[in-house]
């Protein structure tokens, strides 16, 4: 088959078409509270076969492009991820990956063989396809959500790790590999191939680092692509390795991202982009796989009870089991019971079994894309409420502006933006009374709409955003100043300020 230029013209104007309408959509998900995916699978239904006619059906070219788009989505997630944030939560965050992926199979294997009546091929299929939790759904949604830095944190890892020994473990059952081993072996080829992913993450991470900040490139654009390539880098020379290419990316990525690199910003922005079109070109693609002629009530019924087996069931006994390693409230351990956002991820990994034409395959590609369907609509909208009776949800925090400002690069700073929020204690304090670490400093204050250059005396009101300057290397002190004044008040930790052990 021969691809000319009348019908690449054709693709790029149905391409481009295409993704400035996934683009658009953006917001309106967004502002719904819902993972773009489900926007981005609806467009990838619509111009399948069944609508405007584009026929797809290529199972292991959906994989392929899947697990491509997969793995710049998880070095995304890495490059733009706060160590500081996750280093307290690590622990937690791999247990929940590992420990928790088995127990969640587990439960929803049993309980799809003996209560839906699956074949146990099947039900283990289902179990490991559906328990990880998705890296583009829990990073667009959570980040959105006024949680805690740890329990963010915690979700967050865990989507990044989940899924290395996930694909491992479901490669090996549709091969029918999982049957000539004992399951120690099992458990220590999964562990062992991600852990090997993590060393070569490691490896590519700090060794990109080194690089980046000696070699000196004729333009800064260049630099982003640079650092998204050592990403991608270790997650190819990960699957040379035969090891977790998957876990590689995301670690290589965490490395990146929090090192002190030439044009942070730069770069986090272009991660952000690129992750954005892998985002939609993954769904769009695995939304064309679909055949909705296929989808039955009886279906749609058996995606639901599953469905109701893993979130109510298989996801807080997970969770709780995984706990034993880092213990948190009962609060919490509850909205992270709920907080197991599905997404691509199942989708993709049913490709495999499809892809290598294990009996019901087809079947199970249908149950687990209603599953997402149906429980993304349940859970990922309800999040924000959930976190608010579970009393888990904080008030308004210092949050990065996203804004491309070289000039704070070559002074190794920072730009913050803090919105006052109805409850804050912030309101009614002066400028000069928030004491920020040295060299910190609120720049700018926007109120009603105007902006207000601020003097020590400027009283600080509810509703405000103020836009914080805070040199890089006291940027944890300054956040977490603020996040005291905010609980506490002008006298909040007056003993406690700036260095930590007291400065009248």
């Amino acid at each position: 088959m021969t691809f000319d230029v009348p019908q690449l013209n054709e693709f790029i104007l149905v391409g481009s078409s295409v993704l400035l309408l996934a683009i658009l959509a953006v917001r309106l998900s967004s502002r719904a509270g819902l993972p773009s995916l489900l926007v981005y699978l609806l467009i990838g239904v619509l111009l399948g076969e069944s609508f405007i006619g584009i026929p797809f059906e290529d199972a292991v070219l959906a994989q392929v492009l899947s697990f491509a788009a997969l793995a710049i989505i998880l070095a995304e997630g890495g490059l733009t991820t706060s160590w500081a944030d996750t280093r307290p939560t690590l622990r937690l965050g791999l247990s929940l990956a590992t420990v928790g992926t088995v127990v969640s199979i587990a439960v929803v294997a049993v309980g799809s063989h003996h209560l839906l009546g699956l074949p146990w091929q099947i039900a283990v299929l289902l179990g490991a396809v559906c328990s990880p939790t998705d890296a583009a759904a829990v990073f667009s949604v959570l980040r959105t959500v006024p949680l805690p830095r740890r329990l963010k944190s915690a979700l967050e890892s865990e989507s990044g790790f989940n899924d290395a020994p996930t694909v491992v473990l479901v490669t090996l059952i549709s091969t029918g590999a999982v049957s000539e081993h004992h399951p120690g072996i099992v458990v220590l080829l999964v562990l062992g191939q991600l852990a090997a992913g993590i060393a070569v993450g490691l490896a590519a991470g700090f060794g990109g680092a080194w690089l980046m900040r000696r070699v000196a490139l004729p333009t800064a654009g260049l630099y982003p692509l640079a650092v998204l390539s050592l990403a991608m880098l270790a997650y190819g020379s990960a699957a040379v390795l035969q090891v977790s290419g998957f876990a590689a990316a995301y670690v290589a990525g965490l490395v990146l991202g929090n090192s002190d690199l030439p044009h942070r910003g730069a770069t986090r922005s272009f991660a952000e982009g690129v992750g954005w079109l892998a985002q939609i070109g993954l769904f769009v693609v695995l939304g064309l796989l679909l055949s909705p002629g296929r989808i039955s009530m009886g279906t749609v019924g058996l995606a639901f009870a599953a469905g109701l087996i893993l979130t109510l069931v298989a996801r807080p006994v997970s969770v709780l089991v995984s706990a034993v390693v880092q213990p948190m409230s009962w609060r919490e351990l509850s909205f992270m019971s709920w907080a197991g956002l599905r997404g691509a991820v199942p989708i993709v990994l049913t490709t495999i079994p499809l892809s290598e034409g294990v009996p019901g395959a087809e079947r199970l590609f249908d149950l687990v894309f209603v599953l997402v369907v149906i429980y993304t609509l349940i859970t990922a909208p309800s999040l924000p409420l959930v976190a608010r009776l579970l009393k888990v949800a904080r008030r308004s925090e210092p949050r990065d502006l996203d804004l491309e400002a070289a000039p704070l690069e070559r002074v190794a700073a920072d730009l913050l933006q803090v919105t006052i929020s109805p409850h804050s204690r912030l309101h009614g304090v002066e400028v000069g009374e928030l004491r920020l670490p040295p060299g910190a400093s609120v720049s700018l204050v926007i109120r009603d709409g105007s902006t207000l250059v601020p003097q020590l005396a400027t009283t600080l009101r509810r509703g405000d955003d103020l836009l914080v300057v805070t040199p890089r290397k006291v940027r944890e002190r300054t956040e977490q100043r603020l996040r005291d004044v905010s609980r506490g008040g002008r006298l909040a930790q007056w003993l406690h300020e700036d260095d930590g052990r007291g400065q009248h």
